[in-house]
């Protein structure tokens, strides 16, 4: 009988081995092992040998976006969890991966659109809230993005990601001291995010508190050594402080390591503003304001450089947009100036 028993048991194996659904959930568990050791190529390779057995298997396509996601191949990603969202509608995982991916191209509507859907069906998404609000925070609708930062906070009260993009738009909304409260509160959650005392510099930078936010910037890098965003920062920091070489070998490396970060190209073409390189400035804000065109100030520096390139037509729309913005940048000359035009 435990003979029998033994060949039953191989026979069973054996169809099961050979059976669709078993060869799927190989290669899905072989193309997770892979992705988990960075191995992307094999990754894709066995997610692709899924598909290959059911063209419309979710899991492999969702994965297949998670192996392009991961190499900031993101219209790849796209398509990929597009593809898994047709083969199984209202697939929650594709639905929050498609919206992070939006994000990341910068499609934010899109994102909304994706983060819509998500929480009609599972309102209880701390994360969806969460990159509902980072939405927001791009679109510059603040009390939106406020908002859904709360909500995220009532589903996970001590995530730190949360409660510093929620401090951040407090600083957008130049909410300073209430900024600098929550901030607190999430060092003493986690004292080693970098994320805060960036942040925090951020504020002493909008205070002209230049010493202050070299220290806390600095802080940031101790903690995330060649972060691009905030070596673009230090870099802005040496600026205001007219020190043009330290700032320009800062925002250049930024600018290295992260081709896509429009601060970086403004604080370059505030840089030559300085230097009255003015059709490099011009050349520099615009591929700032192209990049992202809800980058601070950017219509202000912009204007300054179409202004010494003589064209005060240019430079007037500009400014408006700068003053509508509320910058509160522009001087009472240039105002005259745009009068008499």
């Amino acid at each position: 009988m435990r003979f029998s028993l033994a060949i039953c048991l191989l026979i069973f194996l054996t169809a099961c081995t050979n059976s669709k659904e078993t060869r799927l959930q190989q290669f899905l568990l072989k193309g997770n092992i892979a992705l988990g050791e960075g191995n992307f190529d094999k990754a894709a390779y066995y997610y692709g040998e899924a598909i290959k057995v059911d063209g419309c298997y979710a899991d492999a396509w969702n994965n297949l976006g998670t192996v392009h996601f991961k190499q900031k191949q993101y219209l790849q990603a796209q398509e990929s969890y597009q593809k898994a969202m047709e083969c199984r509608p209202g697939f929650i995982n594709a639905l929050i991966n498609h919206a992070n991916t939006s994000y990341e191209l910068k499609e934010y509507y899109k994102t909304l659109d994706n983060l819509d859907k998500v929480i009609a069906t599972k309102p209880d998404t701390a994360l969806a809230h969460f990159t509902q609000g980072l939405a927001y925070t791009k679109l510059r609708e603040f009390k939106k993005a406020l908002l859904s930062f709360d909500r995220a906070l009532k589903l996970d009260p001590n995530n730190v990601d949360i409660l510093v993009n929620h401090a951040t738009v407090k600083y957008y909304q130049k909410n300073f001291d209430s900024a600098r409260v929550e901030l607190k509160q999430a060092a003493a959650l986690k004292p080693d995010e970098p994320n805060i005392y960036n942040t925090l510099a951020l504020i002493e930078i909008e205070q002209s508190n230049y010493t202050e936010a070299m220290r806390l910037v600095e802080e940031a890098l101790r903690l995330s050594p060649r972060h691009p965003y905030y070596l673009n920062n230090r870099g802005f920091i040496y600026l205001s402080q007219n020190q043009l070489d330290k700032a320009e070998a800062d925002i250049n490396e930024s600018i290295s390591l992260d081709p896509y970060n429009a601060w970086a190209y403004r604080n370059k073409g505030i840089l030559s503003l300085i230097r009255k390189d003015y059709k490099y400035a011009e050349r520099l804000l615009k591929q700032a304001l192209d990049t992202d065109p809800f980058v601070d100030k950017i219509y202000f520096y912009l204007g300054l450089a179409y202004l010494n390139n003589g064209n005060l037509g240019l430079a007037c729309v500009s400014f408006k947009k700068s003053e509508a913005l509320g910058d509160r940048m522009v001087t009472d000359e240039q105002i005259r100036q745009c009068n008499k035009k």
